[in-house]
C-alpha cells in the first residue's frame, strides 16, 4: 500500500480527499492566507475571505465522510472546475448535493485562492425519492 504525499497531489485533489472524509476544517494545505470563498446557496449569496474562515465554513458544510456519485474535472488556464454530485448520512437519514466550484490557483504554492462555489442545497432521502420519482414520470 503506497501514502501519499502532498508532493504527489494537487490542492484540488487534497480538496476533494478532505470533502471524502468530511476533515476539511483540518486541512491546514488548501488555501492562501487571503483567500476567497464566493458562495451561491439555495436563497442567498456570501462571502468569507481567509484560509481559516473559509476552513471552518466548510467544516459545517463537509461534516461527514462522503462519496461522489457523480465528479467531473475540468482544467482552466486559472485552476480548475470541480462539478460533484455528493452524498453522506447524516442522523441516520441519506442526504446528497449538487455543486460546482471554479478554483482559481496559486500554482507557485499549490494553493487556493478564489473558490467561488453553487450548491442547489442538502437534499435529505425523502426530497430524494420525491425527485427520483419526478425523474422517473419526466422520462416516461
Amino acid at each position: 500500500m503506497s501514502v501519499m504525499t502532498n508532493l504527489d497531489t494537487t490542492a484540488v485533489d487534497r480538496f476533494l480527499d478532505a470533502i471524502r472524509v468530511g476533515s476539511v476544517s483540518a486541512a491546514d494545505d488548501l488555501y492562501t492566507p487571503n483567500a476567497v470563498l464566493d458562495a451561491t446557496v439555495p436563497g442567498w449569496r456570501f462571502a468569507v475571505r481567509g484560509a481559516s474562515s473559509i476552513s471552518t465554513e466548510y467544516g459545517r458544510w463537509f461534516a461527514a465522510p462522503s462519496t461522489f456519485e457523480e465528479l467531473r474535472r475540468y482544467a482552466i488556464s486559472a485552476g480548475e472546475v470541480v462539478e460533484y454530485t455528493m452524498a453522506w448520512m447524516e442522523d441516520g437519514v441519506e442526504h446528497a448535493a449538487h455543486h460546482v466550484h471554479v478554483l482559481t490557483l496559486d500554482q507557485a504554492v499549490d494553493r487556493i485562492v478564489e473558490d467561488h462555489v453553487w450548491c442547489g442545497g442538502r437534499w435529505p432521502a425523502p426530497l430524494l425519492a420525491q425527485m427520483d420519482a419526478a425523474n422517473v414520470a419526466a422520462s416516461g
